[in-house]
């Protein structure tokens, strides 16, 4: 049996290193190592308690769409939210853009091979990371107005921190599709945000807001004739879990940001 033969059928073989280094280097890098799992990275710990749910859907829809017991690579970055919190702010979103991307850099050392920012909110600065990292990243953004369009819905209310409601990524996404936003009123905008960041960000569900979330989607199709509502901060899909509200498709941008990333984990692209 040739050394090539022995070492295709898994027996070891020892090249002369110092006569063949190129050989033995490249026999061993080819042959003798495993292939590496694709790895997804996630900006998460904005906030913690959507972090856990991006963890645990992502493994839940992987073993539903790769039914063979395997489970994905995934490294999460957990940051501390009260920084970039006052980033937002404060308006510093060049400052924003810059840690951020060096956080995506810190996975793309940890071996990810694209990369997602678990929340609505930091996609203000979304293009700018794009430019500056070295791996791919998934937008949100983009998926959710892709969703919103394959659904064929054509006026969306949008829900989430009054810096997500009150920027222009979701109009703008959503405008390139045919799509038009509708926003809540100035009071209903100041109560969603409030909620969000008392009550949602540290994980506490209360029935009396999510009936309120609910009672604004209905004050948007009744006013506006919406007929789907973007839940542009991913901590909302923790109170606001149905499919429909008050016959208004509910577009949870978290489930889809997730569907995203497993798709592209099982297609192998990095």
């Amino acid at each position: 049996m040739s050394k090539l033969e022995a070492l295709k059928s898994g027996k070891l073989v020892r090249l002369n290193s110092a006569k063949f280094p190129l050989a033995h280097a490249f026999l061993w890098l080819q042959l003798g190592q495993p292939k590496k799992m694709t790895r997804i990275g996630i900006i998460g710990g904005i906030g913690p308690e959507t972090t856990v749910e991006y963890y645990r859907r992502i493994l839940d829809l992987y073993r539903r769409r790769n039914p063979d017991g395997s489970a994905p690579y995934i490294i999460i970055n957990s940051l501390d939210m009260k920084k970039p919190l006052e980033m937002l702010t404060t308006n510093k979103l060049d400052e924003l853009a810059t840690f951020l991307s060096e956080e995506v850099e810190t996975l793309a050392r940890a071996g990810a091979a694209f990369a997602l920012v678990a929340a609505n909110t930091p996609h203000l600065v979304f293009h700018v990371i794009a430019r500056q990292t070295r791996i791919p990243l998934i937008s949100i953004v983009e998926a959710t107005a892709d969703a919103a369009k394959a659904a064929g819905l054509k006026r969306l209310g949008l829900l989430g921190t009054r810096f997500t409601m009150q920027a222009s990524f979701y109009p703008d996404a959503l405008a390139a599709r045919g799509i038009e936003v509708i926003l809540p009123d100035g009071e209903e905008q100041a109560y969603i945000h409030a909620k969000y960041m008392e009550e949602l960000v540290p994980g506490i569900i209360l029935p009396e807001t999510r009936d309120r979330l609910m009672n604004i989607i209905k004050t948007l199709k009744d006013r506006a004739q919406i007929d789907g509502a973007i839940l542009g901060g991913t901590e909302l899909s923790l109170s606001l879990r149905d499919e429909t509200v008050f016959g208004v498709r509910i577009l949870d941008t978290t489930q889809i940001h997730v569907e995203a990333a497993v798709a592209r984990l099982i297609s192998g692209r990095k």
